[in-house]
């Protein structure tokens, strides 16, 4: 009875392995934030390296997302992570939703709470690691955004509607 339990399973896995993910890109850069805010340098480069994998439109997919289940999981990670924060659709939103993004990766970067601490276990990702100076260029960076909104828009509209549900 384990036997046939074990080979349904096996063949089971073996047959979720032709249920791929879309790992295409999308390519189109319309609403980037960089298009609206001036990203120097260093901060591109840092955002690209700890965040554009699951915040951004260009996903770099690992060789272990083409084992299923792990990609469908992978993928809904990404998909969660874009509706929380996407760089490539930054500035399609409102002016008071920008400036509470850069609020959030002001805070979650400072706190430590991203790049996920999942993101970089057993030495994946070591590029998106950041030290403490990085995290500094990136906060400071998203601080001086804000500044820079405060002073060009009108303080109420800088403050997020409540949603009705």
């Amino acid at each position: 009875m384990l036997r046939k339990i074990l080979k349904v399973l096996a063949i089971a896995f073996i047959l979720i392995q032709f249920i791929q993910i879309d790992k295409t890109s999308k390519s189109d850069e319309t609403f980037h934030m960089s298009t609206k805010y001036n990203m120097p340098e260093e901060v591109s480069t840092l955002l690209k390296n700890a965040c554009y994998n699951c915040h951004s439109n260009v996903v770099t997919y690992p060789w272990y997302s083409y084992v299923q289940p792990v990609g469908w999981w992978l993928n809904n990670h990404i998909s969660e992570a874009r509706r929380g924060l996407n760089f490539s659709t930054f500035t399609n939103g409102s002016i008071a939703r920008q400036n509470h993004k850069f609020e959030e990766i002001l805070e979650e970067v400072k706190e430590g709470e991203m790049p996920l601490k999942s993101y970089t276990y057993f030495g994946l990702h070591p590029e998106a690691k950041l030290t403490d100076a990085q995290r500094g260029v990136i906060t400071s960076w998203a601080q001086l955004q804000m500044n820079l909104i405060a002073e060009q828009y009108p303080a109420d509209s800088l403050v997020l509607k409540k949603r009705i549900k």
